[in-house]
């Protein structure tokens, strides 16, 4: 064997080695970090009132900056350091050229205390800290505390700096942190001026990280600068790592399609064409590019987030007059959002946004999110054909009016039931419900119409006055039957008759939605059947029926059985071969009375007149008393009791 090979064992030749290389790379988030008041983005109102402080000398011994992450509150805090202690000042803007401001830069001033309130948030480290500013300071003028996330402190750790925080040595500043304000106790805000960081616009991290960039030597596009931006969310030190991860994915020039395939994210024209497909009903479409979305690896909740916010931004479109405050959207997909909302009416977006809303917000919890985002689209496009209330009312007022529909909303009675045998009966009936429904409101109003004419005096004699109904008859006999002429198709029984033992379980429900007690105490009846006017009620038991021969419970019992079966009873309980059920005879005789005097009341007789009809049901139960005077108080415009 030759020395050759075996000498390499050992490692290559010392000529073939190559330099290390060492790794000094500083993140864009630290390299650009800014270091006088000037280069601060989007908090213009903070600053101002930071440097107003220390022109007029009114600086506050403890500050607290709060707001979302990266923006800039640990940064304020260490430029207001800098220019508390500036060779040249104080002043309103550090020169960052003396000892003490590159002192600060670099991290390495002794009279700047830079408190972790996550890592050291005990009473000993609070402790330690106000041993520490008992002394004065070092090589600055002054001593500055800077606490980040001071919410993470303790409750005795908080104690401990209070007495401090409200009169601290003249030569100390404290300057705190929060991204959570809720959390630090009123004890220590009171004692500190606080400044609220608010999310940087749109406008502003854009140029910001164009300019990084173009310092950088990479070029990039609006598409991914957009992109950038729309994931930061007012951050300005989330748009710089990803702003840092796309430089170093793509190299010297950045576009969209990269930026989107490195961090994941889909554009806003793949959102805008599954909105335009779900308004156009187009399902197919719609699920199509949800199964591309799903196939990049998007994460669904992200995509939720990102359709609901799109067609947020539809309805804002359509309703505002200057949406443009209410979107923080590049021009582009601003013009998109507004030619979309222009094209389709209020409702259908309003409709579609809550459909989403609703069914989005419970897919993002599901554990097969995808299925349940397809169910909310085939919702979606399924709301479309719904036909809305005001246009069904609108063809049923032309409908009593006479007037023809057209021949497209016309259907042949025969196709509808061939085609849906079990639809037709419930739409049947809606139909006949809503043309009741309008129908009784004509009559009030004409009866209305007539009433106020026989009240008002006429100045002139009429030609044709009217004539006045009949007195009454007299109240013990027996009411007269109101007949007049009806129309032949109606049935000649009208209101139709319910048979007291056929109907005997339906009654006892219809009790039952009033008084449930008394419902109980009937179903244990053998039987019930009519006998000359009356009601019989059978028990085996007199015990089961005891409760009746009260007469404050009777009455309600016989007006249930007066309006359920729209007879004159009295109702009378039998015990075979026992008694002690037996029941006052006139217990309905004034509900009888009262129900004659409701069927011979003059305007009641003016209305069957005026409309060629008869009375129907007559209630005389305080639970129908009760809506009635509601929504007469509600026309009127009165406070319900």
């Amino acid at each position: 064997m030759s020395a050759g090979p075996w000498l390499n064992i050992f490692g290559p030749e010392p000529q073939t080695l190559k330099p290390s290389i060492t790794l000094s790379y500083l993140v864009l988030a630290r390299k650009s970090r800014p270091q006088v008041f000037a280069e601060v983005v989007g908090q213009q109102a903070v600053v101002r009132t930071l440097q107003n402080g220390l022109r007029q000398g009114r600086i506050p011994h403890a500050l607290i900056f709060s707001g979302v992450r990266g923006t800039g509150k640990t940064t304020l805090a260490r430029i207001m350091a800098k220019a508390l202690n500036c060779e040249q000042g104080p002043a309103a803007e550090p020169c960052d050229r003396c000892q003490s401001c590159l002192s600060i830069k670099a991290g390495n001033s002794v009279d700047l205390h830079e408190v972790d309130g996550a890592s050291n948030r005990g009473i000993q480290e609070i402790r330690e800290l106000k041993e520490n500013i008992r002394f004065m300071p070092t090589s600055a003028r002054y001593k500055i505390i800077i606490i980040d996330e001071v919410h993470m402190l303790t409750t005795e750790a908080f104690n401990a700096l209070l007495k401090t925080l409200e009169e601290p040595p003249e030569h100390v500043y404290f300057m705190f942190a929060t991204t959570e304000l809720h959390k630090v106790p009123v004890t220590i805000l009171s004692r500190c001026q606080r400044y609220e960081l608010k999310r940087v616009a749109r406008e502003e991290l854009s140029a910001h990280f164009a300019s990084l960039a173009k310092n950088e030597g990479v070029t990039i596009d609006s598409t991914a600068l957009n992109l950038i931006v729309r994931e930061a969310g007012g951050s300005v030190r989330d748009g710089l790592s990803l702003l840092d991860q796309a430089f170093s994915y793509c190299g010297e020039r950045v576009t969209g399609d990269e930026v989107a395939e490195v961090l994941g994210l889909v554009s806003h024209q793949v959102i805008a064409e599954i909105a335009d497909a779900l308004l156009a009903g187009d399902l197919a479409g719609a699920l199509a590019r949800l199964d591309d979305v799903y196939s990049y690896g998007m994460d669904l909740k992200r995509f939720i987030n990102e359709l609901l916010a799109w067609f947020r931004g539809l309805v804002v479109c359509s309703v505002s007059k200057h949406p443009e405050a209410l979107l923080d959207l590049p021009a582009q997909e601003f013009d998109l959002l507004q030619e979309t909302a222009a094209s389709h009416s209020r409702e259908h977006l309003y409709l579609l946004f809550h459909l989403l809303l609703e069914g989005l917000e419970k897919a993002s919890f599901s554990n097969s999110p995808r299925f349940a985002v397809e169910m909310v689209f085939i919702k979606a496009v399924q709301a479309g054909d719904v036909v809305p209330v005001t246009t069904l009312l609108s063809r049923l007022d032309d409908v009593l009016a006479g007037v023809d529909l057209p021949k497209t909303t016309r259907q042949q009675p025969h196709t509808v039931q061939s085609e849906s045998p079990r639809v037709m009966p419930e739409e049947k009936r809606n139909r006949e419900q809503a043309s009741r429904h309008s129908a009784e409101e004509k009559k009030t109003e004409k009866i209305t119409s007539v009433a106020r004419v026989q009240e008002e005096p006429s100045t002139s004699q009429p030609v044709n006055p009217p004539v006045p109904p009949e007195p009454p008859p007299d109240i013990d006999q027996p009411a007269p039957k109101i007949s007049s002429q009806v129309n032949d198709a109606e049935p000649a029984d009208f209101p139709p008759k319910k048979d007291i033992r056929k109907d005997w379980p339906e009654f006892i429900e219809y009790v039952r939605d009033r008084v449930q007690w008394m419902a109980a105490t009937l179903s244990l009846a053998s039987s019930a059947h009519l006998a000359d006017g009356q009601l019989i009620i059978t028990y085996n038991d007199p015990m089961e029926c005891q409760i009746f021969t009260n007469r404050e419970k009777l009455i309600p019992l016989t007006e249930f059985a007066m309006d359920f079966f729209q007879e004159n009873l009295q109702v009378q309980f039998k015990v075979p071969n026992a008694s002690g059920c037996e029941t006052d005879p006139d217990s309905g005789a004034s509900l009888q009375k009262e129900r004659r005097a409701l069927a011979q009341d003059p305007l009641v007789l003016t209305a069957c007149d005026v409309f060629n009809g008869q009375v129907g049901d007559i209630r005389v139960g305080p639970r129908f008393r009760k809506p009635l005077e509601k929504e007469l108080n509600t026309k009127k415009g009165l406070p319900e009791e």
